[in-house]
């Protein structure tokens, strides 16, 4: 089993991170990204999406190029929905 977060009780099996990383890999578009985003701050007991991709990228289990699109996106859309109020 891979930790998450150190300290915390967060596991994910081998398999479950697989998964989680292909689907990483299959965004293309921001709005899919954001939609990922929602979708997984709402189903998953790891924490929000931004610490499990800093955790893969320490890891080495995705690629910087690869974590840097997925938080500059989300990133962007923090600021923009900042901004807009």
């Amino acid at each position: 089993m891979t930790t998450l977060n150190p300290g915390s009780n967060a596991l994910m099996t081998k398999s479950a991170n697989d998964a989680l990383i292909d689907q990483l890999r299959a965004c293309s578009t921001s709005n899919e990204i954001l939609e990922f985003e929602n979708w997984f701050n709402s189903k998953a007991k790891t924490g929000p999406l931004h610490d499990l991709i800093c955790e893969l990228l320490r890891d080495r289990s995705i690629s910087r190029v690869l974590a840097a699109k997925w938080l500059s996106t989300l990133l962007r859309d923090r600021d923009n929905r900042i901004n807009e109020n």
